[in-house]
């Protein structure tokens, strides 16, 4: 199921935003956009719906000018442009949208808690690289599934420019594979829909359990973010 034309709309509104260009920016669909950012941490390559924009120092767009769309999404071109300066780390990741989700019927009754007392537990039952990924405790909403009173897993959202729920689900080892994560990330992006919010699911390419769990909730891949780090001078 693809999107409405309005959601892309709204959803390259808020992109134009988040990368510092006018809200207009990817209305026309020509060309590459670029821009300069010399106090740029990062150098970020945004291919979405068809359009595509690079933001980051003067060197790094100077340096990308030859490359084509399809080149610098790949994390290694970016890598190869920026190498000289120190670039590492981040890699591509996929973005997904969705203008509606299925309801997901729990087997049995469960328990939702907002308490962020049950994010910092249901954290603590987690490896530390799956708790980074997904900074559920720095979220704007969290919702936690409780087996009686144990965490099973949490969902929420972090709000991008009043327009965009980015959405990110963590599920505790013992309870994957049994539906957890799909309820409670179902609930979470109907919140974020009854806020008039777009939800948006952001997992890295080789994350295929992320990516799975996304396509099964209803949500289309739309495009990529590719990244680098870039050191401070």
């Amino acid at each position: 199921m693809r999107l409405d034309a309005g959601t892309s709309d709204i959803v390259l509104l808020a992109w134009a935003r988040l990368l510092g260009f006018a809200d207009n920016a990817f209305a026309s669909g020509g060309g590459r956009l670029t821009k300069i950012n010399n106090d740029a941490g990062a150098l970020t390559f945004v291919r979405l719906f068809e359009r595509s924009a690079l933001v980051g120092p003067e060197w790094a767009v100077e340096a990308a000018a030859p490359y084509s769309d399809d080149e610098l999404a790949e994390h290694q071109t970016l890598m190869q442009v920026s190498r000289e300066h120190g670039g590492h780390g981040l890699g591509r990741a996929v973005l997904s949208y969705a203008d509606d989700l299925p309801v997901v019927q729990p087997e049995r009754e469960v328990t939702v808690s907002t308490a962020g007392s049950d994010v910092a537990r249901l954290e603590g039952m987690c490896p530390p690289d799956d708790i980074h990924e997904v900074g559920l405790a720095g979220m704007d909403k969290s919702f936690v599934l409780l087996d009686g009173s144990t965490p099973m897993a949490g969902a929420g959202y972090k709000e991008w420019q009043q327009i965009l729920a980015n959405v990110g689900v963590l599920t505790a080892p013992s309870y994957r594979h049994r539906g957890a994560g799909a309820l409670i990330a179902a609930i979470a992006g109907h919140e974020a829909l009854s806020s008039g919010l777009i939800p948006q699911w952001r997992s890295h390419e080789s994350n295929e359990a992320s990516r799975a769990l996304a396509a099964s909730l209803g949500f289309w891949d739309a495009g990529t973010q590719t990244s680098v780090i870039l050191p401070k001078d």
